[in-house]
């Protein structure tokens, strides 16, 4: 968990309508690339820890058995909820907890991902419990990507500050420190050995509109929209005034980001144990 912070319910208040259609894409080769590291073969369970409005827990759910979304935000379980009935993926279960609360009863799972999401934990609490969730050779698995950049970053930023002020907000408190990334030793405290370390290529581009830039700064904790309170529309109205002015033609353009998968095996199941 941050410094000097502490976790509080409004987060990603207001944010679970824009976090999906805002954020850049995973690399395609993500599942496939978890699949071969981790010898998935369909069975076993999914457990996913922060899954937001469940970007992760959807494409990683065909992988397995079962998957289960844990996230203590109503909204995004319920956009979540939404999406997988879109999608029409059936395996997977949404559970509305903090991870701090495992392990629920929920059982045992052959992975554990997070994705974006364990820096704002407890850290040493979650790993210790999950380690005892995970089956003999299961995965703790870290997976980082710069999927919430955006264009103009440095413009918005300003225009941010000037409706909240420099300190970046995470809901009802400030980060004054960051956010924590000290993994390997929170893992090593909790049992677990090295990591495996493996990038996904992102490759390829996506093209952005204004309405889906927009969507992506909302889906910030920085920038979440109960932070501006009865300011909400005039920040949006400026926001949107600053893309539109600053629009190439035929939209934005982002390359797909790449991906790091840290994974850490079970203390008593290593690969060749």
């Amino acid at each position: 968990m941050p410094q000097g912070w502490q976790w509080d319910g409004t987060l990603f208040e207001g944010s679970a309508a824009y976090y999906a259609r805002g954020r850049l894409p995973y690399p395609a080769a993500l599942a496939g690339t978890l699949a071969a590291a981790l010898h998935l073969d369909g069975r076993g369970r999914l457990l996913d820890v922060g899954c937001g409005p469940g970007v992760v827990t959807l494409r990683l759910a065909h992988l397995f058995a079962q998957a289960v979304g844990l996230d203590p935000d109503d909204a995004m379980l319920a956009e979540a909820a939404r999406r997988a009935h879109d999608l029409a993926v059936t395996n997977v279960r949404w559970v509305r907890a903090r991870a701090e609360e495992l392990p629920l009863d929920l059982g045992t799972f052959r992975a554990a991902t997070f994705a974006a999401s364990f820096h704002w934990m407890e850290r040493d609490l979650v790993a210790a419990r999950i380690r005892d969730m995970l089956e003999p050779r299961g995965a703790f698995v870290q997976i980082s990507a710069e999927t919430d950049r955006v264009p103009e970053s440095v413009a918005i930023k300003a225009l941010r500050e000037r409706y909240l002020g420099a300190e970046r907000h995470a809901g009802q408190g400030v980060l004054r420190h960051g956010t924590p990334n000290d993994e390997l030793d929170v893992l090593r405290r909790a049992g677990f050995g090295e990591p495996d370390v493996i990038v996904v290529r992102g490759g390829g581009t996506v093209i952005r509109s204004v309405d889906e830039v927009v969507a992506a700064v909302f889906s910030h904790s920085a920038s979440a929209p109960h932070l501006f309170a009865e300011h909400v529309g005039d920040f949006e109205s400026e926001l949107r005034a600053l893309l539109t002015a600053a629009q190439p033609s035929g939209g934005f353009v982002d390359p797909i980001p790449d991906a790091e998968l840290r994974i850490w095996r079970h203390p008593t199941g290593r690969e060749g144990d």
